[in-house]
């Protein structure tokens, strides 16, 4: 059955099961099998030199996993698809396999803490020239891969801060000097943005956050060009940062709700970033969905919906943070995002949490920014519930907004 050309609703749920199972199951099993046998020998060695379809060892391929990697694989309209064991062995994996001393990558300022700390410390200390320009900064970026640029790394939106940058711009100036383009679409989800119909050869997501949906697996996705994408998956069968088949069935399991998931989720995250817009305690709104957005006007040409996370600056110092946080009742304090529960924290112990006080405010995050990822909860609650918590602040006397860059 050809899944490429039905809704994300259906792909999501069909993709990967339309072949029968045994015993007439109606969900994939989960295989825990390490090794699968063979009686033939010259069958075996036909799948074991890929050239012919089967398993051979887990830690290569496994046909949960293959659910999993179909699923993402139909969702993005990629060539072929892979996975880790998180979205982290997702990053390095790809930069790894991809790049060499002498190798030159361009990306932004504004990346998840995790992988600013691949092109900070790791990736310099195998020679591998790194070059990080101000996120939203078109021209700079064209700039630096003019001067010579093997892969370009994108993240759109950012996180916290939710910055985006033109996937369709730049990968049109990565590809003029030779440049593959990679896009972590984890904020934005195959539902509402797809990086590779925009011009990326890669796309990569923590399979922990939305695709899940639950808070309760870990993984990692790779999808895109053929070529490329076997490159990395010979690079992780040999590293070892394989996916397991329980991960991969709850992660694929939550996968059939996605599309339901994510449209609840994106109307009541901008239903929120309104409401803390218009509020005297909340100095700014960083939400890709509100018209005063910097970069909004990118953000609706190339997606369909905005997400369910955004982040806010209190009008306030780290102690009204604090105060505010645990005033919450419909919230997890927890370093994750994307779950069905909302899920809240400042930076310093969720998506920077590796980084310095110092090493933050240069990335122009404050320590009275909130990353605040909306769940699926009625939204009046929710409202309900922020309101309360900011009525627990002192009283704003003086409105002053904070401007990030």
């Amino acid at each position: 059955m050809d899944l490429s050309e039905q809704n994300k609703g259906t792909a999501s749920v069909w993709a990967g099961e339309t072949e029968s199972f045994a015993n007439g199951a109606v969900t994939s099993p989960v295989v825990k099998s390490v090794a699968f046998a063979y009686h033939d020998l010259d069958d075996w060695y036909e799948v074991a030199t890929g050239k012919a379809d089967g398993h051979i060892y887990s830690r290569n391929t496994n046909p949960t996993v293959h659910v999993l990697e179909e699923k993402i694989r139909i969702l993005e309209s990629a060539e072929a698809a892979t996975s880790f064991a998180t979205g982290m062995g997702a990053i390095s994996n790809t930069l790894f396999a991809l790049l060499g001393p002498g190798k030159r990558v361009v990306s932004i300022k504004d990346t998840y803490g995790g992988t600013s700390r691949l092109f900070l410390d790791f990736l310099p200390s195998y020679q591998i020239d790194v070059r990080l320009c101000e996120t939203g900064n078109h021209e700079a970026m064209e700039a630096e891969m003019a001067k010579g640029c093997d892969l370009v790394y994108l993240e759109t939106p950012t996180n916290p801060t939710l910055k985006v940058v033109d996937i369709k711009r730049l990968s049109a100036a990565a590809h003029q000097v030779g440049a593959v383009v990679v896009v972590d679409n984890t904020f934005a989800t195959p539902i509402n943005q797809n990086p590779l119909k925009l011009g990326a050869d890669l796309v990569l997501h923590s399979a922990t956050k939305f695709l899940g949906g639950h808070s309760d697996a870990m993984g990692g996705l790779l999808c895109g060009k053929k070529e490329l994408v076997e490159k990395v998956f010979r690079f992780r069968e040999i590293n070892g940062a394989s996916l397991q088949a329980d991960p991969a069935y709850l992660i694929a399991r939550g996968m059939k709700t996605l599309e339901l998931r994510i449209e609840r989720q994106n109307a009541s995250a901008l239903k929120i970033a309104r409401f803390l817009k218009a509020h005297p305690k909340i100095s700014d709104v960083f939400y890709p969905g509100l018209e005063t957005h910097p970069g909004h006007e990118i953000a609706a040409a190339q997606m369909s919906g905005f997400g369910g996370v955004m982040s806010f600056a209190l009008n306030g110092d780290y102690e009204d943070v604090k105060t505010f946080l645990t005033s919450l009742r419909f919230v997890h304090l927890a370093a994750s995002l994307g779950s069905v529960s909302t899920l809240a924290g400042p930076p310093r112990t969720t998506s920077h949490v590796e980084l310095t006080t110092e090493q933050r405010a240069q990335l122009g995050i404050p320590e009275s920014l909130i990353r605040y990822s909306v769940g699926i909860e009625n939204v009046e609650d929710l409202i309900g519930d922020l309101s309360q918590a900011l009525a627990a602040l002192e009283p704003v006397f003086q409105d002053e907004k904070i401007g990030l860059s």
